[in-house]
Parts: structure tokens; sequence; C-alpha cells
């Protein structure tokens, strides 16, 4: 079992930053692919940002290229998701994910590692941004 506790949500201006920082429990931090999802009220969950167990391979959604930054420490059991010029779009409860599997999808295997399957969930850290 894996315990994810994510930290460093809150409120801030559009154009603002924040980072999120997900500290986990447990041994085989470092061979996990990590994950930062988000959902907003009436929207389904997505992909934000996601890394792979070495950090070589990074994944971003569309709408925070540019903008936001995954990075992990291994040595500390952490994954950190650093977001400069917020939107008031970017609202919304952010998640960690660890230990993602692949999936098949459409009868392939997916590429992308936030099309994964994640087997760990933390408690969710809400971001606030107020235009």
């Amino acid at each position: 079992q894996v315990l994810l506790v994510e930290s460093g949500g809150g409120a801030v201006e559009a154009g603002g930053s924040l980072r999120l920082s997900c500290a986990a429990s447990g041994s085989a931090f470092d061979t996990y692919v990590l994950g930062w999802f988000r959902q907003a009220p009436g929207k389904e969950r997505e992909g934000v940002s996601c890394i792979s167990w070495s950090g070589a391979t990074t994944s971003y959604a569309d709408s925070v290229k540019g903008r936001f930054t995954i990075s992990r420490d291994n040595a500390k059991n952490t994954v950190y998701l650093q977001m400069n010029s917020l939107k008031s779009e970017d609202t919304a409860t952010y998640y960690c994910a660890a230990d993602g599997i692949p999936k098949e999808i459409g009868g392939s295997w997916s590429l992308d590692i936030c099309q994964y399957d994640y087997n760990y969930w933390g408690q969710g850290t809400q971001v606030t941004v107020s235009s």
C-alpha cells in the first residue's frame, strides 16, 4: 500500500504561481510512474502532467504546456508540480497518482503515460485561481 499526501494548493490570482507537492510512503517510489490529475466541478478528471520513474519522460496536457513543470525527487519520495501563469480555468482539485500501468486503448497500448491506469491516489488539494 502506498499513501500519497498532496500539499501546496490554495487560492491565487490569475497570473500567479503555486507549487504542489506529493509525498509518498513506501520503498518502491523510484520505480513508479507518477502523475498529477485534476477535476473541476461538473467536469471529468483529466491528466495534467505525468513523469516516468527516471524523469526522462514527461507528459503534459496541451492546456498547461509551457506553464506547468513536473519533477520528482526519488530520494525524498516526492513529486512536484510547478504551476506558473495560472488561469481561472486551472481551478480544480488536483490529485497525485502513483504506479501508472500501461493500458490498452482501442487495440493499442497507450503511449501517453498520463493515460496509464494508476493504482494509488491521494486525497487531493484544491487550487482556486481568481481572475
